[in-house]
């Protein structure tokens, strides 16, 4: 189901001046000459269309630096006025809303940390009222869809139709080599939701190191994505804040010079006859999965009739064992990613247990079932 977003084209509020959209500059503004000086190399560049600065940084601990505050924004006018970038800051109240936009703050962003909170986003949505403001609102710190989609709603439901969304990662318990896990999934459902919204990719707090950031930029390029904010810093080993993933401005300009842009779609006939060749035998296959995928339940509800009527217990551990030792093998020896295959073997695991809870729970009311679900659940 599409949402019902009234949102204006990227283009018509942003002049962008190559490809792709970039918004760049320090993590945090420290000092006027430090902004400056950022500012006017990036500028020099000619690859950024927006200068981003931290004025408030909401920091997980107390006692950290947490912004210079206001006076900041002066600086980035300043910045502005020098350079002809506008300006971009993260705004976390409705104080921080007032204050950006009486300095001539051009786009406001909504940080992870606010969007996870509807009572944070409604309050700045009442302040945005009025206002002809573009607003990127960033992805919330969980992997929820349903709060990001919730925050674009309430800023667009104030009026605000230059609305974009930032895909910066989200928090998981898994270790891995981002900072923050990319779950690109979830921007692909998001744009699926929402074609006309453009979706600005953050490499920089993805990956928390800079290093990766030119393959995640790439990446995010070739799902379509609008843009990308990354950030710079004139000398990030000295940096108050998140030093490790910025980059300086001629660092920039290369990773940019380096990424590959493609279309989203080939003017060329014959590409697009092959493709929908292509796309029809990728069709076919699909039908015949879910075909198998059908017989597949049909052998489950047996097998589960089966253990009802022997009074035998739906998990048997060593089983799943068997069939994931054998759902590895078979994957190596057909090139299939080893991950995507462990995960397709535990959705149709988790399938046949539903299945068959449904099957020995037949009669029982449903407040029973209930518990027993939950109980298996905290087993």
């Amino acid at each position: 189901m599409k949402l019902n977003l009234n949102i204006q084209p990227l283009n018509t509020w942003l002049n962008v001046n190559n490809e792709p959209l970039i918004i760049s500059g320090p993590c945090s503004a420290e000092t006027e000459e430090q902004l400056l000086t950022t500012a006017h190399l990036l500028a020099a560049t000619g690859k950024v269309s927006v200068l981003r600065a931290g004025i408030w940084k909401p920091r997980t601990r107390p006692g950290e630096f947490e912004g210079i505050g206001s006076i900041g924004l002066e600086w980035l006018k300043r910045a502005k006025a020098e350079t002809g970038l506008p300006t971009a800051v993260e705004v976390a109240n409705a104080k921080h809303v007032e204050e950006a936009l009486a300095a001539g703050v051009d786009i406001l962003w909504i940080g992870a940390r606010s969007t996870v909170n509807p009572f944070t986003v409604q309050e700045i949505a009442d302040a945005l009222k009025g206002h002809d403001v573009p607003v990127l609102i960033k992805n919330p710190v969980n992997p929820d869809l349903q709060l990001w989609i919730g925050a674009i709603e309430r800023i667009n439901g104030a009026g605000i139709t230059k609305i974009g969304a930032i895909h910066r990662g989200f928090s998981s318990f898994e270790k891995s080599s981002f900072r923050n896990e990319p779950m690109w999934e979830l921007a692909i459902q998001l744009k699926t939701l929402c074609p006309e919204l453009p979706i600005i990719n953050d490499p920089s707090h993805i990956c928390g190191n800079r290093e990766l950031i030119p393959y995640i930029s790439q990446k995010a390029l070739d799902l379509d994505m609008q843009g990308l904010m990354i950030e710079s810093h004139v000398d990030p080993s000295v940096a108050w804040t998140d030093a490790k993933q910025q980059v300086t401005p001629a660092a920039l300009a290369e990773l940019v010079d380096r990424l590959t842009v493609r279309e989203p779609e080939a003017p060329n006939e014959a590409f697009a006859d092959k493709l929908a060749d292509l796309r029809k035998s990728i069709d076919k296959i699909d039908d015949i999965l879910l075909q198998k995928l059908g017989e597949r339940m049909a052998i489950v509800e047996k097998i589960g009739e089966f253990k009802r009527d022997n009074q035998v217990t739906i998990l048997q551990v060593n089983r799943w064992d068997a069939i994931i030792k054998k759902g590895h093998a078979f994957a190596k020896a057909l090139k299939l990613d080893l991950n995507f295959t462990e995960k397709f073997l535990e959705l149709m695991h988790g399938e046949s247990i539903r299945k068959q809870t449904e099957i020995m729970n037949a009669g029982k009311s449903e407040k029973g079932i209930a518990a027993e679900q939950h109980t298996e659940v905290k087993a």
